[in-house]
């Protein structure tokens, strides 16, 4: 199986978009994580990009907005068709609200389900804070209702929201696990969705929880002899990441946590 690593667009600093993707290249990733621009000019440039350097694109959806569901459904709806534009392996969408109902929730997991055999471009929904997936029982919930639904697994909002590293949760952990296709490598803790630094020792049993969950993931592709998994190392800056007061510097440098997480995950898994 093959396991290929993707940087987010997510706090880069670089004065162009073109150097963000080569600085991505550069650094030994195989494709960027990125919302797809909804004007056909960016949606052009993007393309370019992608094509001249030989990156990948995993799509993000996370934009969509509104004061009713009917206004999100519709905002949620463009952003899937405007990835599907660029040919992603697949959008990962950070999807719904944590108060919509059931029922809504169902209708936007459904028409997800439809736009992505519409357009032949899986949609994955991120485990995120403030959406359908903000906590493991939410999830169960949907995950258990809809056979199909498909997971980005990012396992740090749920230790904050649980305030726990989830030991007591084995069941729904080992379902979410059995239905996730893509890793979001960022390591949280039961007070916040990131640690500082995950190269320092006060963080080491943080790590060492998410790592037996991505293990897992592994092992279970691994097992259904899938061709390729992506992870995507997704240290945030501020105010993900912490920082000084007053001088408002940060505690890590962003860039090399993230490059350290797909190095430290490569070699982990270079036999798989």
């Amino acid at each position: 199986m093959q396991i290929t690593f993707f940087r987010s667009i997510w706090g880069m600093e670089e004065p162009t978009l073109e150097k963000n993707l080569k600085r991505i290249k550069e650094a030994g990733f195989d494709g960027v994580e990125m919302m797809v621009p909804l004007d056909k000019p960016g949606q052009q440039k993007l393309s370019t990009l992608l094509q001249d350097l030989e990156l990948d694109l995993i799509a993000s959806q996370w934009a969509a907005h509104g004061n009713t569901f009917s206004e999100y459904l519709q905002s949620f709806e463009t952003h899937l068709y405007a990835n599907a534009h660029l040919n992603p392996l697949f959008s990962n969408s950070q999807t719904g609200k944590d108060y919509y109902s059931p029922e809504q929730t169902s209708q936007l997991i459904e028409r997800a389900a439809q736009i992505a055999q519409e357009t032949q471009v899986p949609v994955l929904h991120e485990t995120h804070r403030g959406k359908f997936t903000f906590h493991t029982r939410s999830t169960e919930y949907f995950l258990q209702k809809h056979p199909d639904l498909r997971l980005t697994a990012d396992f740090s909002h749920w230790c904050t929201v649980c305030e726990s590293y989830l030991e007591d949760q084995k069941e729904i952990m080992e379902l979410a696990i059995s239905r996730t296709d893509h890793i979001h490598a960022r390591v949280g803790h039961p007070q916040a969705a990131q640690v500082s630094d995950p190269r320092a020792p006060e963080w080491q049993e943080a790590l060492q929880h998410h790592l037996h969950w991505w293990d897992a993931i592994v092992a279970n592709h691994q097992k259904k002899g899938s061709a390729v998994l992506t992870i995507c190392p997704e240290f945030g800056p501020y105010p993900y990441l912490p920082q000084e007061p007053y001088t408002q510097k940060p505690l890590a440098d962003l860039w090399e946590v993230n490059v350290y997480m797909k190095d430290l995950l490569q070699k982990r898994y270079s036999s798989d």
